[in-house]
């Protein structure tokens, strides 16, 4: 619904999975809403990790959903609350990117999203733009997130060389992003981790649900 880019190729892709972030408040009707239109919850996974996420399937058409509670954890977490109350059904560009740069393991499918992403939203402020003061303020809270939105706009400048799209533009949104996260100044914390490095790890890997990449 951001990226019309993504509705055409290369970039258009087939979308096995949707994914939802949520209040707490909503987790008790979205655990009876998704049953209601076919949807088959995954007890196991429900159970274990019910409070922060949650899992449904459709079998019939292939569909699966993933449900975020108050924050988006995935290699890291990434705080929604109070972030969710705006008009439209999307979270905004900024909190999309942060969903799929945070991901250590990202895959082809999340590369695409991004190209999409940060193709279509120039670097700014409001609905539709990339909030390149908000992704540095974040970043400087936690060394780790740093670390891994480090690691994975290089990946994605590779992708984009690779891609019939205009890499130019992505190439210098990417700068641009990139320059508010170094200006942002970092706390003694951040400094200290920063010493230590990539010889501790800083990344979580989450238990796999997403669907693989299939181009349309």
């Amino acid at each position: 619904m951001h990226s019309p880019s993504a509705q055409h190729p290369p970039l258009r892709r087939k979308y096995g999975d949707l994914d939802y972030v949520i209040p707490t408040r909503d987790r008790k009707a979205v655990l009876a809403f998704f049953p209601s239109i076919g949807y088959e919850a995954n007890d196991r996974f429900n159970t274990m990790q019910g409070d922060r996420r949650l899992y449904f399937f459709d079998g019939q058409n292939g569909k699966q959903v993933d449900v975020f509670i108050d924050v988006i954890r995935m290699s890291h977490v990434i705080d929604m609350r109070g972030r969710l109350g705006h008009d439209g059904p999307c979270a905004s560009p900024s909190d999309l990117l942060l969903s799929k740069l945070q991901i250590y393991e990202m895959n082809q499918k999340d590369l695409v999203d991004l190209t999409a992403l940060v193709l279509d939203h120039p670097i700014g402020k409001g609905d539709e733009a990339i909030d390149a003061e908000y992704v540095a303020r974040l970043a400087a809270e936690d060394w780790g997130l740093y670390r891994t939105l480090q690691l994975n706009i290089e990946k994605l400048r590779h992708a984009v060389a690779e891609l019939d799209v205009d890499a130019a533009t992505i190439t210098s949104r990417l700068d641009e992003l990139w320059t508010a996260v170094e200006a942002q100044s970092k706390p003694l914390k951040w400094k200290m981790r920063a010493q230590v490095g990539d010889r501790v790890r800083w990344y979580e890997l989450p238990e796999e649900v997403r669907s693989p990449y299939q181009p349309d």
